[in-house]
């Protein structure tokens, strides 16, 4: 019963939101998507914390998180649960961007930008922490927007970036490897 809801809430979540679909909207949210495609975006972020000595523990943490979130969702969820992604059961006219080929469950974009707003948060001011938030937040959205994810396969690669992202600082941090010192 409880499986049903969910499903039917992701469902109605998806076509609620292919209502807002327009030429410029696809364009916004494909360049959102792709940006985080392999986690570019993420890996440039990192660049400059890595380089600025005083950023560099801020910038390992985002390294290893990114790192844990991938092997986590990636590595092992995703081919446990196997779940299919809503664009397989479109029409060829109706997908904006190309099936993914791999399984949808929990989304690693959502993961990913999570994960680094997870160390954001713990290490970072809020001028850095902002930014990061709302790219996060674009980009999960795009995904159910381009209707690749479903709202559940956003929200659970969320959860599990921001619960790498926070873990790793803490582990780290926990033994005395990286001090916590506000980055930017």
């Amino acid at each position: 019963m409880l499986l049903a809801k969910i499903k039917d809430l992701d469902e109605r979540v998806i076509n609620n939101i292919s209502r807002l679909h327009s030429p410029a909207m696809n364009v916004i949210m494909k360049t959102a998507s792709r940006s985080a495609n392999v986690g570019i975006v993420w890996w440039l972020i990192c660049l400059p914390f890595l380089i600025r000595a005083e950023w560099r523990n801020t910038g390992i943490n985002f390294v290893i998180a990114l790192v844990i979130t991938h092997l986590m969702g990636e590595g092992l969820i995703k081919h446990l649960v196997k779940r299919v992604r809503p664009c397989h059961g479109l029409d060829d006219d109706e997908q904006i961007i190309n099936r993914p080929r791999f399984y949808s469950f929990p989304s690693g974009h959502s993961a990913a930008s999570f994960a680094m707003v997870g160390v954001a948060l713990m290490r970072c001011r809020l001028i850095v922490f902002i930014p990061i938030l709302l790219l996060a937040s674009l980009i999960a959205f795009s995904r159910l927007y381009l209707r690749v994810h479903y709202l559940t396969d956003v929200l659970a690669g969320a959860a599990l970036g921001f619960i790498c992202g926070v873990g790793s600082v803490l582990f780290v941090n926990g033994f005395g490897i990286l001090p916590i010192i506000p980055a930017a």
